[in-house]
C-alpha cells in the first residue's frame, strides 16, 4: 500500500509541475500575442534575481563549508558553467519559436529524454531496464498523438521563416537542459537544492543580465506599460520561480528523467487552458495522449532503476524512484544479517583457541 501511496504521490507531484509549466506557457503567450511584448530573457532575468534574493540569500547566511564564499572558493567554476547552461536552454528553446512551428518544436523537444538517460548513465551510473525503455516509448507515443492532434485541429502555428535553425536550436536547447537537469539531480542528491538553486539564481542573473544588455535594450524600451502587463510578468516569474523550486524537490525523490517524463503533458495543459483563453478546438485524441503519458510515466516508476555504486554514494537520501525504497530496506536487513554472522564466526573462533576477543 505504501509503494502505490508514493506512485500516486509522485504523478499528483510530476503533474503539478506540468500545471506550473503551462502557467509560465499561457502567461507568456498573452505578452506576446495580446501585448506584442518579446522579451524572454527579461522575463529570466528577473525569475533568476529571485531565485538569487531567496536561495543565495540562505547561503550567504550559513556557516562552514556551506556557506556561499566557501561554496564558490571550492566549486566557481562549475556552477558558472551551470549557469551559463541554464540560462542559454531557456534562450533557445523560445528563440525557436521565431524560426520553426509548434509541431517541431514539441516533437524535438522529446529528444531531451533520450539525452538524459544517457547522461545519466554515463555520470550518475544509472542502469535502466528493458520496462523503462519501453516505458518512454510508450511516452513518446503519447507525445506523437499530441502532435497529431495539433495538425488535425489546425493549431501547427509558428515561424516558417527558418525552419532549419529553428529546429536546430530546439535540439541544442534540449541538449543544454538535458545537462542542466543531470547536474542537478546530481547536486540536490548529494549536496543540497539550496546550494543548486542559490548558485543558479547567482550565475543566472549574472549571464541573464548581460545577454539582456545586449539583445534586449530596445525591446524593453518599447514596452507600454501597463497593470495588465505587470501581472502577466508577475504570474510568469512565479510560476518559473516555484517550478524550480518544486522540481529540485522531486528530482531528489525520483529522478530527472522521470520528472522530464512527467513534464510531456504540460503541452496538453496549455491546450486545455486554450480552449478557454484563445478558442482552441478540441479533439477526442487530446485525451488519448494525456492517458497514454500517464501510462508510460507510471510503467517508468513500477520499476526501479540501478546504479554501479551504492544509494549513499550517488543519492544520499534520495530515490530513484517510489520502489527503489524497498531495495534500500533489503540492503539494510542484508548487511545486518551478514553483522551477526560475523559476530557468529569471531565467537566460534575465540572458543576453540582460548583467546579473547579484541
Amino acid at each position: 500500500m505504501s509503494f502505490f501511496r508514493q506512485l500516486l504521490k509522485t504523478i499528483a507531484l510530476g503533474q503539478g509541475l506540468s500545471v506550473l509549466i503551462c502557467g509560465t506557457a499561457v502567461s507568456s503567450q498573452y505578452l506576446t500575442d495580446v501585448f506584442k511584448v518579446y522579451t524572454p530573457m527579461l522575463q529570466s532575468f528577473i525569475h533568476y534575481a529571485l531565485l538569487l534574493l531567496t536561495y543565495t540569500s540562505m547561503l550567504a547566511f550559513r556557516k562552514g563549508n556551506e556557506n556561499l564564499l566557501q561554496i564558490l572558493k571550492a566549486k566557481w567554476w562549475k556552477y558558472m558553467l551551470l549557469g551559463i547552461i541554464d540560462v542559454e536552454a531557456n534562450y533557445m528553446v523560445v528563440k525557436a519559436y521565431q524560426f520553426t512551428t509548434i509541431t517541431s518544436i514539441q516533437l524535438l523537444d522529446c529528444f531531451i529524454i533520450p539525452v538524459l538517460m544517457g547522461l545519466s548513465w554515463f555520470f550518475l551510473k544509472t542502469r535502466f531496464r528493458i520496462v523503462h525503455y519501453v516505458a518512454v516509448f510508450v511516452c513518446l507515443l503519447g507525445v506523437g498523438a499530441m502532435v497529431g492532434a495539433d495538425v488535425l485541429a489546425g493549431r501547427d502555428l509558428g515561424s516558417t521563416q527558418d525552419i532549419l535553425l529553428g529546429d536546430c536550436l530546439v535540439l541544442i536547447g534540449a541538449f543544454l537542459y538535458a545537462v542542466s537537469n543531470v547536474c542537478q539531480e546530481y547536486t540536490v542528491k548529494n549536496l543540497s537544492r539550496v546550494e543548486f538553486l542559490g548558485m543558479v539564481g547567482l550565475f543566472g542573473t549574472l549571464f541573464s543580465g548581460i545577454q539582456l544588455a545586449i539583445l534586449e535594450r530596445t525591446a524593453i524600451k518599447d514596452i507600454k506599460w501597463t497593470w495588465q502587463i505587470g501581472v502577466l510578468f508577475s504570474a510568469y516569474v512565479l510560476f518559473l520561480f516555484t517550478l524550480y523550486s518544486f522540481m529540485s524537490i522531486i528530482v531528489k525523490m525520483t529522478s530527472a528523467t522521470a520528472v522530464n517524463l512527467s513534464l510531456l503533458t504540460a503541452d496538453l495543459f496549455s491546450f486545455f487552458c486554450g480552449l478557454f483563453l484563445f478558442h482552441y478546438k478540441f479533439s477526442g485524441l487530446y485525451i488519448v495522449a494525456l492517458v497514454v503519458i500517464i501510462i508510460g510515466f507510471v510503467m517508468y516508476n513500477m520499476v526501479p532503476t540501478s546504479t554501479l555504486v551504492s544509494v549513499s554514494e550517488v543519492a544520499g537520501t534520495g530515490i530513484d524512484n517510489p520502489s527503489s525504497e524497498t531495495e534500500e530496506e533489503s540492503r539494510q536487513e542484508t548487511a545486518i544479517e551478514l553483522s551477526v554472522a560475523d559476530a557468529d564466526v569471531s565467537e566460534v573462533v575465540q572458543a576453540r583457541t582460548g583467546s579473547p576477543g579484541t
